[in-house]
């Protein structure tokens, strides 16, 4: 199989230049200690329509006849490449219909139709809805822009890669949010070319991680019942694209789990102030996993920050849990008037933030005359949680985990 060439992108590029934005790249100091130098990142988070997908999108569609275009263009995708598509085709003057999961989350799919395209929501696995636009595609001429297996769509993406190289041209390592491997294989093929020293790696969720079991078998394997909040990267198998391109360009995948891409997301947004979705965080997450594994200077891509409110508040609140930032307690104190008070002011003086308070005269085994006090408290970290909890004891009160 021919892969794409640096050529192609270049060209690619050109292409983009009056489309695309030409994404910041952001210091971030917080995590350079763990791997003893510079640490950026490349925020496409900050992309048209919130994630790279546009870049690949727009590449494949413009390359497509006018008679193709003609025939309208379809896709599937839980979110990022359906508003890819949906605002090419604008972009393009040519109709796009979208296959959705019939789960979506409410802002991707009000942004897909936002952008114009004719949403349709169809399966409860993203493997159904790719079927139903396949089905589509057959039933009426419209041409299938596959999310990531196909050469205009690497060479699209990989538009990423040369930039980054502007932008950092002393990097060490590349690390790429890695589903289907679109990103991952243009950024590659990119970075190959003009900097071969420049160490590649892709991240994984590890409950959807399809890459390892693939590039150890040698061909594309199937991975099913994939849970994951980074959904954006939840790829059952590879195509055999992509998977030309990582298996020979790729220097590396590696898989991080489901808590510390919550921390991750919480990081990005209380450190650098950028939402990001859990998918678009997996470089990040990888940096924070594994402590000096990665030469710097680093450039993790934040892939995306397309994320539902409701969803990025449960993150939050997981990550800070995985963070030991809340920390649940149970006391014993005499009933009698003030004791509540009292345990609340020590609490107060110790700098954590009650979330919520339970008082009860019959929980567990209490004795005459005591009653129980169970707190949920917001902390500094799991030293803080420390410290408030042997405090307490010290004060006199009976303190039960």
């Amino acid at each position: 199989m021919e892969l794409v060439d640096v050529d192609r992108i270049r060209a690619a590029r050109q292409l983009l230049e009056t489309v695309v934005r030409r994404t910041p790249v952001e210091h971030a100091r917080d995590l350079e200690p763990a791997h003893g130098g510079p640490v950026h990142l490349k925020c496409e988070n900050l992309q048209r329509t919130g994630s790279f997908k546009v870049r690949g999108a727009y590449t494949r569609i413009h390359g497509l006849s006018d008679a193709e275009r003609a025939g309208g263009v379809v896709a599937a995708s839980a979110g990022n490449h359906a508003q890819g598509v949906a605002l090419a085709a604008a972009l393009l003057g040519t109709k796009a219909t979208v296959f959705m999961p019939e789960r979506a989350p409410l802002p991707k799919l009000a942004a897909t139709r936002g952008y114009g395209a004719d949403v349709h929501l169809s399966g409860s696995e993203l493997e159904e809805t790719l079927a139903e636009a396949i089905a589509f595609a057959e039933r009426t001429g419209a041409v299938f822009i596959h999310p990531f297996d196909h050469a205009d769509i690497i060479a699209g993406q990989g538009t990423v890669g040369l930039e980054i190289l502007e932008q950092v041209p002393e990097a060490a390592t590349v690390l790429v949010p890695t589903g289907g491997g679109g990103l991952v294989a243009g950024v590659a093929s990119a970075v190959r070319a003009v900097a071969p020293g420049v160490r590649i790696v892709g991240v994984q969720a590890e409950a959807a991680a399809a890459w390892p079991a693939s590039l150890a078998a040698g061909h594309p394997v199937r991975r099913t019942g994939l849970q994951t909040m980074a959904d954006g990267i939840a790829v059952g198998q590879p195509g055999p694209v992509t998977y030309a391109h990582v298996s020979s360009m790729v220097d590396d995948v590696v898989t991080v789990r489901e808590e510390s891409l919550s921390g991750a997301v919480l990081l990005c947004l209380e450190r650098r102030k950028l939402v990001v979705e859990p998918a678009g965080a997996a470089a990040v997450t990888a940096l924070m996993e594994h402590p000096g594994a990665f030469e710097p200077p680093i450039v993790a891509v934040l892939s995306g920050g397309n994320v539902d409110p409701l969803l990025l508040l449960q993150i939050i609140q997981h990550g800070m849990t995985a963070g030991g930032r809340y920390l649940k307690l149970r006391l014993r104190v005499p009933d009698r008037p003030g004791s509540l008070v009292g345990v609340l002011s020590r609490v107060s003086e110790l700098g954590a933030n009650v979330l919520d308070v339970e008082h009860s005269r019959i929980a567990g085994r209490l004795a005459i005359g005591e009653v129980e006090i169970a707190l949920t408290l917001e902390t500094r970290g799991p030293e803080h949680c420390a410290d408030v909890a042997g405090e307490l004891q010290r004060a006199g009160f009976t303190v039960m985990h």
